[in-house]
């Protein structure tokens, strides 16, 4: 068991039988009475956002996720397939546990999936990931006193704002945490 006062951002407990992994951690103290805990969290099985409340001093179930690193292969319409790289085993991921971050998957990226109970339920991404640019709108630059950028889509969908030299068939190279620009390589 684990007090809920030593939930913090990415935390992963158990309560009531649902898997939750906090996504963002408020400590209030108001006055003389108790203090409260308010997390936002996520229930890994569903993938639903739901923000939850707790008195100081309540418990919940601290849970332990088995982390082993995983080569992503290809999406073959209702999941994500992965290889274990040290095994050779496949392993298959429901679409809606990467929601949006499904952008960043391209061919042989290596991610870590977390584990409880053989249920894939969760994933670390690599902080950066490059990949090509598919298609880019051309621009001129004109009357501008600051940087100005445009948008570009990479070879997976995922639209990124550029600057304006950036063109078709570049490396980009993209902050997996912010969905952000980084670099051109």
């Amino acid at each position: 068991m684990k007090e809920v006062s030593q939930l913090r951002r990415g935390t992963t407990y158990s309560e009531g039988g649902n898997l939750y992994k906090v996504t963002e951690y408020e400590h209030r103290k108001m006055g003389r009475g108790k203090a409260t805990i308010r997390v936002n969290v996520r229930n890994l099985r569903t993938g639903s956002n739901t923000q939850i409340t707790y008195n100081s001093g309540d418990r919940v179930e601290d849970v332990r996720l088995e982390k082993r690193v995983f080569q992503y292969l290809y999406d073959d319409g209702t999941f994500f397939v992965f290889m274990d790289e040290k095994t050779y085993s496949q392993v298959q991921v429901a679409h809606h546990v990467f929601g949006d971050d499904r952008y960043y998957l391209k061919d042989n990226l290596s991610v870590e999936l977390l584990s409880y109970e053989n249920e894939t339920i969760d994933y670390e991404l690599p902080i950066t990931v490059e990949m090509s640019v598919v298609e880019s709108e051309m621009a001129v630059a004109g009357n501008t006193a600051t940087g100005a950028t445009k948008e570009v889509t990479l070879e997976t969908g995922l639209t990124v704002r550029t600057p304006l030299f950036v063109k078709e068939g570049d490396v980009l190279r993209v902050d997996t945490r912010t969905g952000e620009y980084i670099t051109r390589v």
